[in-house]
């Protein structure tokens, strides 16, 4: 299908002027054709000058259009600036405004987090020197306009703030808190870094501050780790001393407890025993002055009574045999005393020579009584 200019329809007919001649419609053509030759119509059907007019009143249509819409995505707001100077933040989502160099939009990453690394030597309060690194981690605000216009470069500015704020919080502190407790020193950083940055308006908003490594220089390295080796071997001594102790103390105290339970129990027993023993005596004396002779009679057979009954027995009669007697040990329940020798129960007499004829007719007396006594 040919690109063909209508001309002229006049009643003279001719093709006069160097216009083109009409185009003539095919029968039975399509609602394609027909579009095309409106739009031909509308886009100029000669060659003058208002068919660039028109041209140029549509592309300036379509630029208005195209830059008076702002898409914002879900992580962006955008500062819309009026000639210049800031007029309101747009939230995410499809906007109008008015066209360029009237308005014009920043688009900010809000909620993206950013990362500051860096690794700066530090001089603690005990005048030892110790290379920290610190990593922080950071995104926008709530309100992107002090972001962009609070300060010349933000991002910078936290960086700066962040190194003068390890500085200052190592420097208070001594190589051991720096080495072995970096954890409460972190969040001390932390917050007086979101308050610096806060003074100085630059719309940032610290998420996390950490200190992942802290260590000494590379020359004075190994003393360092001495000193680390001798910490740890103390700590370890502690745990086990303390252990020790949380296993002893207990039984200890249940000794203890042991203890003065028995001797609660041996003074009541005692003092019962005491007690007893009174009033026992003062039944005697009662009983003494009632019948003294059969009192005194009874308390001299209970005492030999008790002795006997607690001690070995030999008892000797008139004849030279010894009879051992075993009296109250069984009853007892008390070990079998070993019997005696034969020669301790029954001895040998030597009976002396007669000193002279004149006694011999008479009988010899016993030399005496041997007995064996415990």
């Amino acid at each position: 299908m040919a690109w063909n200019t209508p001309g002229n329809n006049n009643s003279g007919g001719g093709n006069s002027g160097g216009s083109r001649p009409p185009r003539r419609q095919r029968p039975g053509g399509n609602g394609l054709d027909v579009i095309v030759d409106q739009l031909r119509g509308i886009f100029g059907g000669s060659g003058g000058g208002g068919n660039i007019g028109r041209w140029l009143l549509i592309a300036a249509a379509l630029f208005l259009a195209f830059n008076s819409f702002v898409l914002i995505a879900e992580t962006q707001r955008g500062v819309v600036l009026r000639f210049g100077q800031f007029a309101r933040v747009m939230q995410p989502g499809p906007h109008l405004k008015l066209p360029w160099p009237f308005e014009r939009v920043i688009k900010v990453d809000a909620t993206r987090i950013r990362t500051m690394n860096d690794n700066v030597p530090v001089l603690t309060s005990d005048e030892n020197i110790v290379h920290v690194e610190i990593n922080v981690q950071y995104q926008v605000g709530g309100d992107p306009q002090v972001f962009l216009f609070g300060t010349r470069n933000a991002d910078e500015v936290l960086r700066q703030a962040a190194l003068s704020t390890m500085r200052e919080q190592v420097g208070r502190s001594t190589l051991d808190t720096v080495l072995g407790a970096r954890g409460a020193l972190a969040v001390t950083s932390r917050e007086q870094l979101q308050a610096s940055l806060d003074t100085y308006r630059t719309g940032l908003v610290v998420t996390e501050l950490n200190l992942p490594n802290a260590r000494p220089p590379e020359q004075v390295k190994p003393a360092f780790d001495d000193v680390n080796s001798a910490q740890q071997e103390r700590e370890r001594l502690i745990s086990e001393a303390r252990a020790y102790a949380a296993k002893v103390v207990p039984e200890a105290r249940g000794e203890a407890a042991r203890v003065r339970t028995e001797a609660e129990g041996y003074k009541e027993a005692v003092i019962a025993r005491a007690q007893g023993d009174a009033e026992r005596f003062s039944l005697l004396v009662d009983e003494y002055k009632k019948a003294p002779e059969v009192t005194r009679k009874r308390l001299w057979l209970e005492t030999v009574q008790r002795v006997m009954a607690e001690n070995r027995k030999i008892v000797g009669g008139d004849s030279r045999q010894l009879i051992y007697t075993q009296m109250g040990e069984v009853g007892r329940g008390t070990s079998a005393t070993p019997p005696l020798r034969p020669e301790v129960l029954a001895p040998s007499v030597v009976t002396p020579e007669p000193a002279s004829s004149s006694r011999s007719g008479r009988a010899s007396r016993p030399a005496g009584r041997e007995e064996a006594r415990r």
